[in-house]
């Protein structure tokens, strides 16, 4: 009889090893920390207490931001969805031309940071804007696009590609013998559109929603620029951190728990929704690309260019902008080189350090992503299952938030990193990682393990079949995730106006700056600047994905 062998529970391997340090980065750089600010919200001057949460909810001024953000933010999901909708049916079913051009045009818009699109239309729609001043000398008095409804029109104009992205790539892969169906039934093309189609992409087009509201619930910038004393909530718990007047951080830390608190609910909300409206086919049969009339392509081509053309504006308004003389705060007719020149003279470093932050994050998200992703998905087991879940909460946290809770974290010894620049590239690490995951679990589901078990079979062992067979075949799903994840850390506000000190500044802070002491032609050249950095890692991701088959 053979000898009765024990199986180990544990087995100590590499890819364990990376497990562990992985959950123990998560536990530093994320648990930790809310943990922390979680405390840090039920204690003042060193006693337990409520009365922060009792303040919140018993005093306008604090409960009136929850509201002014919820308003913001509801209003904005809605328009996006009114605007983002008819744009990808247009684009998934429509025979229209420049469809690459416009769906490029479309990302750049989403890819750019909100707070310059802000920038923007307060030089041309502000109290003393370009265009305000043209309706001015016609006689026609317009409203200013300070307030609310400024923020709600940013908003949407914004993240209106979310809707387009998520809902075009669900129009494209609907079985087509399900509305054929519809209309053998006898179906008119809205009751065809209303019972059938929308139902069948509502868990996607509810994703997109969710990403608008969630975009527009944690931005900083934007509600910061066009509120003129309106408070949104991420505001309001920046201003209760870093105040003049004398910070309070017990209040700061409940307005980001109840931050927390609605974007986790939300996203629980519309898990509910699609659970209990989720169907299933097989989309044997993509649905064929309508060839319209005349009369018909006119009229899309119209709604088409005229949402993209507004939605661009921004950047060229920036552009044109950063190349025009100055007069103190108003732009001349005179076209002038001074601007970026004044940029180079004062704010080198943020330049600088933009690029070299963003650049030391991108290259811990490029092994993590290909480290993980490979635990997520060729390890799956509940352990792996928790960790992905740990590393896409950053999806829900506002860049507000997690930079107060780093602070929080990490203002005393034994990690004292407050102000320094490690602190900016552990936000950004933390906050950007999701992106380069999706990426890599998304290629590395597409191939094959026969593969690496071919590999193995040769005599190969595990480990170098992954870093030189399945690690190279993975290389273009994780740049893509990387090079997006480069674009959005580069024009970070959120998290950077919280951890920043005088020697860490970066390009979006400088920006900041520069629009609130009014020196518009630096804002603007530093904003081009962003905007053509973004562009060609655009260019780059397009290159990328469209060679190797990978998705945006």
């Amino acid at each position: 009889m053979a000898p009765h062998k024990t199986k180990k529970l544990f087995r100590w391997d590499f890819w364990n090893f990376v497990t562990l340090a992985a959950f123990l980065l998560v536990l530093l750089l994320l648990v930790y920390p809310l943990f922390n600010i979680f405390v840090n919200s039920f204690v003042q001057e060193g006693k337990f207490t409520l009365e922060t949460y009792k303040d919140f909810f018993t005093l306008k001024y604090y409960y009136s931001s929850l509201t002014n953000s919820l308003i913001v933010c509801s209003l904005a999901t809605i328009f996006a969805i009114c605007l983002g909708l008819p744009m990808a049916y247009i684009m998934a079913r429509f025979d229209i031309p420049f469809k690459k051009t416009i769906h490029i045009l479309i990302i750049l818009t989403l890819l750019s940071p909100p707070f310059i699109g802000a920038y923007s239309w307060i030089l041309m729609l502000g109290n003393n804007g370009f265009l305000t001043r043209f309706f001015h000398d016609l006689g026609l008095n317009t409203k200013s696009i300070y307030g609310l409804h400024g923020m709600v029109w940013v908003f949407t104009i914004q993240f209106y590609p979310h809707i387009y992205l998520y809902v075009s790539g669900a129009l494209r892969t609907i079985d087509s013998s399900l509305e054929e169906a519809a209309e053998s039934l006898g179906s008119a093309r809205w009751g065809k559109l209303k019972n059938v189609t929308i139902p069948l992409i509502f868990p996607t087009l509810s994703t997109g929603a969710l990403m608008v509201f969630m975009a527009s619930f944690a931005d900083f910038g934007t509600p910061m620029l066009m509120g003129q004393g309106i408070k949104v909530l991420p505001i309001l718990a920046y201003e209760q951190f870093i105040n003049e007047m004398g910070a309070n951080p017990a209040m700061a830390s409940t307005l980001s728990m109840i931050l927390l608190a609605v974007s986790t609910s939300i996203l629980f909300l519309q898990r509910y929704l699609v659970s209990r409206k989720t169907f299933t086919m097989s989309a044997l049969r993509p649905p064929t690309v309508i060839k319209l009339k005349p009369i018909q392509k006119f009229f899309a081509l119209t709604y088409v260019f005229i949402v993209v053309g507004v939605s661009i504006i921004p950047q060229a308004t920036v552009i044109t902008t950063s190349f025009l003389k100055t007069n103190g705060p108003v732009f001349t007719s005179q076209f002038s080189l001074d601007s970026y020149r004044e940029v180079l003279y004062r704010v080198p470093k943020a330049i600088v350090h933009t690029f070299t932050y963003a650049s030391v994050s991108i290259a811990f998200m490029l092994i993590a992503g290909l480290l993980l992703s490979y635990i997520v998905v060729r390890r799956s087991s509940k352990l792996s299952s928790l960790l992905d879940a740990l590393i896409m909460i950053p999806y829900v946290i506002p860049g507000t938030v997690l930079g107060i809770s780093l602070i929080i974290a990490f203002n005393k010894p034994p990690l004292e990193l407050t102000g320094t620049w490690i602190i900016l590239v552990m936000a950004y690490f933390i906050r950007k990682l999701p992106y380069t995951m999706r990426s890599s679990t998304a290629i590395l589901y597409q191939i094959d393990k026969s593969v690496e078990e071919a590999s193995i079979s040769l005599g190969v062992p595990p480990m170098k079949t992954f870093f030189k067979t399945t690690a190279v075949l993975m290389i273009p799903g994780v740049l893509s995730g990387a090079i997006l994840s480069w674009v959005t850390t580069i024009n970070e506000l959120s998290s950077t106006i919280v951890l920043y000190a005088g020697s860490t500044a970066t390009i979006t802070v400088a920006i900041y700056s520069e629009v609130f002491t009014a020196n518009f032609g630096t804002a603007a050249a530093l904003a081009s600047i962003l905007s053509l950095s973004t562009i060609i890692s655009l260019i780059i991701v397009t290159i990328i994905s469209g060679k190797k088959g990978v998705s945006l």
